[in-house]
């Protein structure tokens, strides 16, 4: 068994989904059920070979790359089908093989207008796809692909199901994406070039730059490409005013992906290729990197202030909460960097959580304008708790993931690493401190203006208002379950991630 899963079990796992769509192709529109049980097959198929990857990890050994798959792929440009899992992407692998068939599940009664379920299920198979070769691949041009593979079937989701503004929104997604990708291929190839390297693995670029001894000046100019290109798809402040308008227009379904697994390429860019890669360069510009997290900690949480729409004030929220895992990053330490990947997963989580609820409010009372709606505890009171516990994980709440996220990232930021100005890390740990203030301030108005007091006249017998469907019940409750779970038990994401993070502290020893 350990043969194959070596052999063929990351590929099964990364292909699945893509076949899945494949079949989906020659199956008749009007066959929609059918088409349904396809991708809900798919992605359980790519999360059964996942679970048997994780059962036959190595945890005491999660530094080491397991699952190896180096094949010839284009000789011509020296690159490779490497693949591998480490402690750093289990988590995310996860939390992909989790998130995706829960969407399919809840798009069983909510494919969004116009209703092609055909076309709309295979873009979430390619997507996903996508996402799981982000995490698995081991070399750079591979890696570019699958992360260039995610661009479109978003695009397209957002800009054919989506709101009034969709085109508005796809496009502007599209070129804020694609003109970070294309500095950041310009950093890979350069830094092939600059190496005199035959290959494009990531472990080996490293060791080549330090042994080329490439100079600081073209470390820091080849990060900044890379920031580019991992930085906007954070986003970090200033480049995040893509993300409000795509979640605001994505289709429910697009929102959830976008927010759980999408954003957490870039940070997990950062992590796997520019930090071990370029370490001088990474200390150079660690400093820079906490400043516009915490910027984008409280300008987030200015902005969520400011919303009158529902699932726009969500959308901010995540440029606050993706500042705290970039905050973690910036301050290069193992605890900063273990705080880092676990705010991804419980942020992928609970933003995911409250995008499904804001999509099932929109179907409801066909608004999500705040001042409008009220009373969500009296017409439907499951969807109303399960709106409270959401919203107080994403405030911080201890005992629910959300302050296994943001805490350690903060109380990083006291001690940072790489020989950074502890100084002026610890005022952006008094900042982002107050990022949690502000972050209370305005979940909690959101919950007392949606989930209290009495419903509105406008909808105080409408119809339409029920509580939650069978659908939503299978496919919100394992959210809520790990919401807690991993509030109660952070050690389940820490002592996976531990130990490979701790291998990248001799990288930034070494560049002191």
């Amino acid at each position: 068994m350990n043969d194959f899963l070596d052999t063929w079990g990351i590929t099964l796992m990364l292909f699945a989904p893509l076949a899945g769509a494949l079949v989906m192709m020659v199956v008749p529109k009007t066959q929609e059920l059918l088409q349904k049980q396809i991708a809900l097959g798919a992605s359980l198929v790519s999360a059964f070979f996942g679970i048997l990857l994780f059962l036959n990890f190595d945890y005491d050994n999660s530094a080491t790359l397991q699952f190896i798959v180096d094949k010839r792929w284009i000789e011509v440009i020296d690159t490779r089908y490497a693949l591998g899992i480490d402690g750093i992407s289990l988590p995310l692998i996860a939390l992909t093989l989790f998130v995706v068939p829960l969407v399919i599940i809840y798009t069983w009664n909510h494919v969004p207008k116009p209703g092609n379920a055909k076309a709309f299920l295979i873009l979430t198979l390619i997507l996903h796809t996508g996402m799981i070769g982000v995490f698995v691949a081991r070399d750079l041009i591979l890696f570019f692909v699958f992360f260039e593979v995610t661009l479109l079937p978003m695009y397209f989701m957002i800009g054919v199901w989506g709101g009034p503004d969709r085109q508005y929104a796809a496009i502007k997604f599209f070129l804020y994406t694609l003109f970070g990708s294309a500095l950041m291929l310009v950093s890979f190839l350069s830094l092939y070039w600059l190496t005199g390297a035959d290959t494009f693995n990531i472990v080996e670029l490293a060791s080549r730059v330090q042994s080329e001894n490439v100079t600081l000046f073209a470390q820091v100019l080849l990060f900044g490409g890379m920031f580019m290109g991992f930085g906007i798809k954070v986003p970090i402040f200033p480049f995040h005013t893509w993300l409000p308008d795509a979640h605001t227009q994505a289709p429910t379904q697009g929102s959830v992906i976008l927010a759980a697994v999408l954003l957490k390429l870039g940070a997990y860019g950062f992590i796997r290729i520019a930090l071990p890669i370029l370490p001088q360069a990474a200390v150079e510009w660690a400093p820079w990197i906490g400043l516009l997290a915490v910027i984008g900690i409280i300008y987030g949480a200015l902005g969520c202030l400011a919303q009158t729409d529902m699932k726009r004030l969500i959308a901010f929220s995540s440029v606050a909460h993706m500042g705290y895992v970039m905050l973690g990053i910036s301050t290069l330490t193992d605890f900063g960097i273990n705080a880092a990947i676990f705010g991804m997963v419980a942020h992928g989580l609970i933003t995911g959580m409250l995008f499904f609820i804001a999509g099932s409010v929109k179907d409801r009372y066909h608004t999500l304008e705040i001042k409008r709606l009220g009373g969500l505890l009296v017409q439907a009171p499951r969807m109303g708790w399960i709106l409270g516990i959401t919203t107080m994980a994403s405030l911080g709440l201890p005992g629910l993931a959300g302050f296994w996220g943001e805490f350690p990232a903060i109380l990083a930021a006291y001690n940072p690493g790489g020989g950074l100005n502890v100084y002026l890390f610890r005022t952006y740990m008094v900042v982002a401190a107050i990022g949690t203030v502000l972050a209370a301030a305005y979940l909690l108005w959101l919950l007392q203006r949606t989930a209290f007091g009495t419903p509105s006249e406008e909808f105080e017998d409408h119809p339409d208002v029920k509580d939650i469907v069978p659908t939503e019940y299978i496919a919100w409750i394992p959210f809520v379950i790990l919401i807690v779970v991993l509030g109660f038990v952070p050690g389940i994401i820490f002592d996976v991630t531990d130990g490979a993070v701790s291998s990248l502290s001799e990288v930034w020893a070494s560049a002191e």
